[in-house]
């Protein structure tokens, strides 16, 4: 029988769907270690911090990495490999001060200098990271990753061991908060070098959090153990944590349920009343930092219209899909940044406060505007990964596309490493689910 029951649902606010913020599950009692069965989605596209832009990856990654700074169970940030900083009086220079006990789990120094490679490797063109546009407050990150200027021009520097210098481009109130995502974790350097792309496997990986990855076996679990030469190791609470690939949503509550898992984030969307008159002290509902979004292709006819892309967006009665179709608690977001985000003053749609008559009068003018109508309506496929929820969704937009505007819109489901191969070919979709 698991020693562990948390079945957490980290609710989402629905822009094209979504938002939110989600706060960390720890079990009660001392230090002592306990086994943890996670259920963690689909199977992880890469446990490379600097390439992977999946959540199942960022869960693994959260626990093998520190960055500079962290979170805390409020999404506040608080010091993580770094103990401290100072921010220069013009809110461009930044100086870090690394802890001196920080280990890799190979027992080995974590330097300011594994800070700076980790943040060159992410800008540089050749390692295709998605979220290298995260760096862009840094002074020359943007050009480097549009291949303009070396990676070696980023103004990221070690001062010496312990002292990391980022120079800013222009004042970030949020720059510290960027620091805790995996595209700033540090880079082992050696391992790198020695393993080249294999370096994020298990036996070549050396990473600097509370756990170290000793074992990945495709389609069933990647097992992490606790890492001996962390700086807090005494208050590391699982030894090992086995996260459990499952697809099906389905499938990962029947594994939750059968006790074969202890730990579950993803829950059918159909089955939230069940749940919460069946298990509900086992429920746990927690606000979730993101926002679910369909991106459009812009890089041809007919998604560079403006025009067509609004059209598309005011036709979409999100608060329907909120309460509605996902129904669990998601609040419709009008901005790609949900609200809650700490230092940022929010911003919303300038049609967002119009009602959905009105809404609904100015989306059909500028699907006409854009050359659209009855006899000459729009065709498009709306791609999503696998899974009940994101079909859900895809079918009610796609409704409300053809109701309120005519359009003709396919939902067409890929299996979630397709689709990250899919989107990195702009001509290979039209519309896609990114968020």
């Amino acid at each position: 029988m698991n020693s562990l029951r948390n079945l957490v649902l980290p609710l989402s606010l629905c822009a094209l769907a979504a938002c939110e913020q989600q706060d960390a599950i720890s079990p009660a009692g001392d230090a002592s270690a306990v086994v943890l069965n996670r259920g963690n989605g689909g199977e992880p596209s890469t446990l490379d911090p600097h390439r992977n832009e999946d959540d199942g990856g960022a869960n693994i990654l959260r626990d093998l990495y520190e960055g500079l700074t962290s979170e805390g169970v409020a999404a506040e940030v608080v010091p993580g490999a770094a103990e401290s900083w100072e921010v220069g009086a013009d809110g461009l220079i930044y100086t870090f001060a690394l802890r001196e006990d920080a280990r890799w789990s190979n027992g080995g120094e974590v330097v300011a200098a594994d800070f700076v490679a980790g943040m060159r490797r992410t800008v540089d063109p050749a390692t295709a990271s998605t979220y290298a546009q995260i760096f862009y407050p840094i002074q020359n990150a943007q050009a480097i990753v549009e291949g303009e200027l070396p990676p070696e021009a980023l103004s990221v520097r070690a001062l010496d061991a312990h002292h990391l210098e980022i120079t800013l481009g222009a004042p970030t109130p949020y720059f510290l908060g960027l620091l805790s995502q995996s595209a700033a974790y540090p880079i082992h350097r050696a391992s790198l070098a020695e393993h080249s792309g294999r370096f994020a496997r298990p036996g070549n990986l050396i990473s600097n959090g509370p756990c170290r990855l000793t074992e990945w076996v495709i389609q069933s679990h990647v097992k992490i153990d606790r890492n001996e030469y962390f700086r807090d190791n005494d208050n590391v609470q699982f030894d090992p944590v086995f996260y459990h690939a499952t697809e099906n949503i389905d499938a990962e509550l029947r594994r939750y349920r059968a006790d074969e898992l202890d730990f579950t984030d993803q829950i059918p969307n159909t089955k939230f009343r069940w749940i919460r008159e069946n298990l509900g002290d086992e429920l746990h509902t927690d606000p979730y930092l993101s926002t679910y979004f369909y991106a459009f292709d812009l890089t041809e006819p007919p998604f560079d219209d403006v025009r067509l892309r609004q059209a598309l967006s005011m036709a979409i009665d999100w608060e329907t899909i909120t309460n509605q179709v996902t129904g669990v608690g998601e609040v419709a977001a009008f901005s790609i940044v949900p609200p809650g985000v700490n230092d940022y003053p929010g911003y919303r749609y300038p049609w967002a406060d119009l009602d959905a008559e009105q809404r609904l009068i100015e989306a059909r003018r500028l699907y006409r505007e854009a050359g659209y109508s009855e006899t000459n309506p729009l065709e498009v496929e709306i791609r999503y990964n696998t899974s009940d929820n994101h079909q859900r969704i895809a079918l009610a937009v796609a409704w409300m596309w053809k109701e309120n505007l005519g359009v003709i819109a396919r939902p067409l489901n890929e299996e979630f490493k397709v689709l990250l191969q899919t989107r990195l070919t702009p001509s290979a979709w039209e519309i896609l689910r990114f968020g």
